[in-house]
């Protein structure tokens, strides 16, 4: 393809809300956003069109996070920003909507694959079932129904983190 802005500014948005939500870190989904489109101009006559663009971006932005993902085991985590002083929502109600959204990623985190793919793809990603379903091979019913079970999972596991 001659000119790759289009696709960029067509898909941007959705690729980089994708990694947002796989990540749940906004610099991170930011710079491997960049990283899926280099990858993708870099490879673009190996995009055969049996699935839609978005999905093939994806796929490719996925495989970067959890390339990244692997590389952070072997180092430090970062430390967590900083909180500033000047915050509209009082403290308490950050620390516990924060406190809500981990206990949340990390049930995410202890799901099965490919469960915990599934469930990010669709609520994360925004990926429709069908897409969802290409990504993996499998048909549009297998993707909604395993995103079902991956819900129930997720909500057995917070039910019983609370008890």
């Amino acid at each position: 393809m001659q000119n790759f802005e289009p696709i960029y500014q067509q898909y941007y948005e959705d690729v980089f809300r994708f990694l947002r939500g796989l990540s749940a870190d906004e610099h991170l989904a930011e710079e491997l956003t960049q990283e899926t489109f280099f990858r993708a101009l870099r490879s673009i006559d190996t995009y055969q069109g049996k699935s839609e663009l978005r999905v093939w971006l994806c796929a490719i932005a996925k495989n970067l996070y959890y390339s990244h993902c692997k590389k952070q085991k072997r180092s430090a985590p970062a430390p967590d920003a900083d909180i500033p002083d000047n915050m509209s929502v009082p403290l308490t109600e950050l620390i516990a909507d924060r406190d809500m959204a981990l206990r949340i990623h990390k049930a995410l985190h202890d799901l099965k694959d490919p469960y915990k793919e599934i469930f990010t793809l669709r609520i994360f990603g925004e990926l429709s079932f069908r897409e969802i379903g290409e990504i993996f091979g499998k048909s549009e019913h297998w993707a909604c129904v395993s995103f079902h079970r991956a819900k129930a999972m997720l909500q057995k596991q917070m039910k019983e983190e609370l008890k």
